[in-house]
């Protein structure tokens, strides 16, 4: 039996004339397979509405009431769809998170899928339903209501794809599918009508925002394509998918990250207080990345080190600043004025060449760079904030062909 599923972010749900469409969307999708669920975000600015709302009572909410506050918009979505579905004289039905089996790990605002356990969906389908899923939501090990972080409603459909067995997974937002670069800051930005499942990690992990990072994993381990599409728009998509490696060389996008504080540990005991600062941080389930630790001596007479934190989308992140200069006092600062520049592709470490043209590039352009990291599919570099938009577009100018 053929089985796909369907994902509509809050733009594509933003109000009920959008939802009816997306109804009509979803028979004409049933009529083609023989089974079908859709995962569905919260409507429009809804979430971002119950942050504020959350923040206007207190700076620093609970995590676990968050939770429970921020997966009432997937319910309102996914409830108000079906509605719209049996007007349609189609047999529908809504889950949350822990109704279709998305089982996580006990952190809050930032969980991860650990397993899902489809029954439910599977019962509902084999019925004939179209089956409508909050996204962005699941259950943890202790029954607690969790979210799964920004573009979390990918991810819930990507790994009910793949529990699912599901031909594909079809992600419908306001895009048309994945760019070169962000098409708001670089108005020429090339299409992209595949990619391969590393390099949209890299993108994801890196700042784009078309796809998450934890969803192109979950559909790289079980081989399920993803097709990024526009909703209302048809004609051009992306599609994620196994590509045979050095099919595709080269420099593929330009990505951008504004918001991120690199934080820096120095002085004698810097490891061992990176250690404890790790230890916080993973309590306060932060996440770090870019990670540089070096001592100078055997006697570890001076150490640093640095790590990158993606600040904009840490609930109290000032609170827990303020706990880290509490304990570690001169020996760590933090510097805010940086973004990241990342060159995402296939080949581009196999020698120095891309970084040493990208630095000279900057230079040129009178653009400092103040830290690079690089992986087999990217190269990063961290620049001061206000120059972000002009390094963009030079690099996107001097390294994709348009």
């Amino acid at each position: 039996m053929t089985c796909i599923v369907h994902k509509y972010g809050g733009s594509s749900v933003a109000d009920v004339e959008k939802l009816k469409q997306i109804a009509r969307m979803i028979a004409s999708a049933k009529a083609e397979a023989d089974q079908v669920a859709v995962v569905v975000s919260a409507m429009g600015k809804t979430t971002n509405n119950l942050v504020n709302m959350a923040r206007s009572l207190s700076p620093d909410p609970p995590r676990r009431e968050m939770d429970m506050l921020l997966s009432t918009g997937e319910r309102i979505t996914m409830s108000l769809l079906c509605m719209a579905l049996h007007q349609l004289g189609m047999d529908a039905v809504s889950l949350t998170g822990s109704q279709c089996g998305i089982i996580t790990n006990d952190r809050h605002n930032d969980a991860q899928v650990i397993e899902v356990r489809p029954f439910r969906v599977q019962d509902e389908m084999a019925k004939g339903k179209v089956v409508v899923i909050g996204g962005f939501q699941g259950v943890s090990y202790k029954r607690d209501i969790t979210t799964l972080g920004r573009g979390g409603s990918d991810t819930t459909a990507v790994a009910l794809a793949a529990a699912l067995d599901a031909e594909r997974c079809e992600i419908y937002s306001d895009v048309d599918g994945v760019y070169s670069a962000d098409p708001a800051m670089v108005a020429d930005a090339k299409h992209l009508p595949e990619i391969s499942y590393p390099v949209m990690q890299e993108m994801s992990a890196a700042g784009a925002k078309v796809l998450n990072a934890h969803a192109v994993q979950f559909a790289k381990e079980k081989q399920i394509a993803i097709y990024a599409r526009s909703t209302f728009e048809r004609g051009r998509e992306t599609i994620v998918r196994k590509m045979a490696p050095g099919l595709v060389l080269g420099i593929q996008a330009v990505v951008s990250e504004e918001d991120i504080t690199r934080v820096r540990i120095e002085g004698d005991s810097a490891i061992s207080d990176f250690q404890w600062a790790l230890d916080y941080l993973e309590k306060e389930q932060i996440p770090i990345k870019e990670l540089h630790a070096e001592t100078t001596d055997e006697k570890d007479s001076h150490s640093g080190v640095s790590f990158v934190v993606s600040s904009q989308n840490v609930y109290g992140w000032k609170k827990i600043k303020q706990q880290l200069i509490n304990r570690l006092g001169e020996d760590i600062r933090f510097d805010t004025h940086l973004s990241a520049l990342s060159l995402i592709g296939e080949g581009l470490n196999r020698t120095n060449g891309v970084l040493l043209r990208t630095m000279g590039l900057l230079r040129q352009h009178k653009i400092d760079i103040a830290g690079i990291t690089t992986t087999s599919f990217r190269i990063s570099l961290l620049i001061p904030k206000e120059t972000i938009g002009d390094a963009v577009r030079v690099c996107h100018d001097q390294w994709i062909d348009t």
